[in-house]
């Protein structure tokens, strides 16, 4: 699963404007903004997610899940769980 968050993050470290992504991905700019403005884990078709992974992964772009490791070289992000209060 891939959530809104990380779509908008990924792509915004890969230099990427949403209509590029969508280009790239071969889906449509209205499928990227969607995603992005959602709340939580990105829904959708798998077809779609896919395609939009493999282009932020051909912009050099790993995208970690949770509790998984990162097995790529170079810089990034991770978002860690927020504390318990």
């Amino acid at each position: 699963m891939i959530t809104a968050a990380q779509l908008r993050a990924a792509r915004a470290l890969a230099g990427l404007d949403q209509k590029t992504l969508a280009q790239r991905a071969g889906v449509s700019l209205p499928t990227i903004q969607r995603m992005e403005a959602s709340s939580g884990n990105v829904r959708g078709v798998v077809e779609t997610l896919t395609k939009i992974v493999a282009a932020l992964d051909a912009a050099g772009v790993e995208l970690i899940g949770e509790n998984m490791p990162s097995h790529g070289t170079g810089r990034g992000v991770r978002l860690k769980a927020p504390k318990s209060p």
